[in-house]
This record gives C-alpha cells, structure tokens and sequence, in this order.
C-alpha cells in the first residue's frame, strides 16, 4: 500500500501541475482530503479499555502519519444535450496522495499551504451583490405587508 504513494515533493509538484492545469482549462474542481492513517497491526480490544475510554482510539500509543490526497474532478461530453457548457473534451481523473508521518507534518503543511495558496491565485471571487438584493427585498415585502 505504501507503494502506491507519491514522495511529498513529487506530491508539490504534481499538485502544482494540477492547479496549473485546471487555471488553463478555466474551470473544474480539485479536492483536497486528509485523513489519518491506521497501521497495518490489528490492536486486540479488551472490554475493559473500550469501557475505561470510549475515544481511545482518538489518542493511540504511537502516532499515526497522515494520509494526504488530492484529486480533479473527471468530466466526460454528455451526449444528445445542446445546452451551453456541455461540449467539454473528456478528461481523465487524476489521482495524487502522499503519507507525511508526524514528526514532518509542520513543514508539510507550511509548504502544502504555499502551494494551495499559489493555485487559488487565479480563482475569480464570486458577485455576490444580487444574492444580497433579493434577500433585502424579502425583508422588506413581510414588512410591508404588515401595515
């Protein structure tokens, strides 16, 4: 399973690549996820610990690197709809994860905060000045009516 992820500076790079890749294309989805990740042994549970803490896996006697991954968002044409936005090229998902055990995860995450930053750059901030509008107008309309 450890086979199966990348070093964390092949993770930068590609990460890097991908926020790249999705500003070029002008839009798409990139998912960020971390979890921790449990270790191979099966810890025998005695009733006794899971009666004495029921969080006691929230604290475990070694500690437990972190499972990094980020991911696009695949897309694909969709047949027989002439709607706008519909004629996008297929595009494969791609998949990156990385381990960082827990002695490295702050500058892991000093450098992953760097890159999120570099690659949210480019990300147009949403209008939001009509939402507020309408939600003046609600306000308003009850109010009128009372009278």
């Amino acid at each position: 399973m450890a086979g199966d992820h990348m070093e964390t500076d092949e993770f930068f790079s590609k990460l890097t690549d991908l926020f790249e890749y999705n500003r070029k294309k002008g839009h798409g989805t990139i998912y960020l996820t971390q979890k921790r990740l449990t270790h191979d042994e099966v810890e025998t549970l005695s009733s006794t610990r899971v009666l004495d803490d029921p969080l006691w896996d929230t604290h475990p006697d070694n500690p437990l690197p972190v499972l990094i991954r980020a991911s696009n968002n695949a897309s694909s044409k969709r047949s027989g709809t002439n709607r706008p936005g519909t004629d996008r090229d297929n595009i494969d998902k791609i998949k990156l994860s990385t381990v960082v055990q827990s002695d490295k995860l702050d500058t892991f995450y000093a450098r992953y905060a760097e890159v999120c930053k570099a690659g949210m750059s480019g990300l147009k901030k949403r209008d939001r000045k009509k939402g507020k509008k309408d939600k003046k107008k609600k306000k308003v309309g009850p109010a009128e009516s009372k009278s």
